[in-house]
């Protein structure tokens, strides 16, 4: 196999036809990873030095993808393409029928003088399902270089059974009592209206609806846009609503809009990426967990097989029957000689 270095962006257009589908092969097919995320990703916040490396087999094949840069701040670290806060996982793309042949190729092609000298490598977000850790690390120390695996968080995963009533029996009594709960007391003391936008001109047409009460929920998430992000959030859900990958959820009490939801439904799964409520407005009736309630209904409906709440240990994704999955930061740096 043969590595190659890129540090022009437009090799995201070069890529364009392969890189899905060697994501489709991945060991980690994640939605973070798609070509949609990593170039719109790379447009917004991309402010380094872009180190892109493929990896092809004889026939010239695209093999592996180590989407890679080095921050201008930091030109001697180098992280993945989207890390670290809104990209929840992270990895290099690696066929899975040849892993073991492009882990090593990756890794001797970024200890080359191919490739820009660098002190660190700092990782994160692998996910749990990932080998990179385990691979990387000991391909490193066999090298003579110092590494560590941490974990970083983890993102609670429901796995969906085949009917709401079975998901509701498989939670502990007092959760089911609490969700049953909420959801009698929204209807009797509201006009409820749940629905879902997906398609690229509904989306466009109500995202600064989402923007909006993400802002209103809390300080954090108010401080959490500037004019970068908001492009951002702009851009990859109208990418991802013609890819059919994007769910908006909203509910109104009312008439009234009281939450949102940003899901990705990907690969039989529902991701629940970001949300958002009006605290001033219908706190008492639980919007948001009502809206959970119905979305992962939903998703049972659409017959998913996982509903992931993504990175963050809030006691709420708990409380919905979720099983903590961890998200690793592997750092690899280079001993003084």
């Amino acid at each position: 196999m043969r590595a190659e270095l890129f540090t022009d962006p437009s090799v995201f257009v070069q890529l364009a036809d392969e890189w899905d589908d060697l994501l489709a092969r991945a060991v980690v097919p994640s939605i973070f990873l798609s070509h949609r995320w990593q170039s719109t990703w790379w447009r917004h916040f991309g402010n380094g030095h872009l180190l892109l490396i493929t990896v092809r087999d004889e026939a010239n094949r695209l093999m592996g993808l180590a989407p890679l840069f080095c921050s201008q701040e930091s030109p001697e670290c180098v992280s993945f393409i989207g890390c670290v806060d809104v990209s929840d996982y992270l990895d290099f793309i690696v066929d899975r029928s040849h892993a073991e042949a492009v882990y090593q190729t990756l890794w001797e092609f970024t200890c080359s003088p191919y490739m820009p000298r660098w002190e660190a490598l700092n990782l994160c977000n692998i996910p749990a399902a990932s080998p990179t850790c385990e691979r990387l690390s000991a391909l490193a120390q066999a090298a003579g270089f110092a590494s560590s695996v941490t974990q970083e968080s983890v993102c609670p995963v429901v796995t969906l059974p085949e009917s709401w009533e079975a998901y509701l029996a498989s939670l502990d009594k007092k959760q089911r009592h609490e969700i049953r709960r909420k959801l009698r007391r929204a209807e009797e003391s509201a006009e409820v209206h749940w629905y879902v936008l997906g398609q690229p001109d509904e989306v466009a047409a109500h995202i600064e609806s989402f923007i909006e009460l993400h802002q209103k929920s809390t300080a954090e998430k108010r401080d959490f846009w500037d004019e970068k992000m908001v492009a951002f959030f702009r851009a990859i859900s109208r990418s991802f609503a013609e890819a059919g990958w994007l769910k908006l959820y909203f509910i109104e009490f009312n008439g009234e809009r009281a939450a949102t939801f940003m899901c990705f439904d990907y690969r039989n799964e529902i991701l629940v990426y970001n949300s958002g409520y009006d605290p001033e407005r219908f706190a008492w009736l639980s919007p948001g967990i009502v809206l959970n309630a119905h979305i992962i209904e939903h998703a049972i409906q659409l017959g998913r097989r996982r509903l992931d709440f993504l990175r963050g240990d809030e006691e709420y994704k708990f409380r919905f029957g979720a099983m903590p999955e961890p998200v690793y930061r592997l750092r690899i740096e280079r001993l003084s000689s």
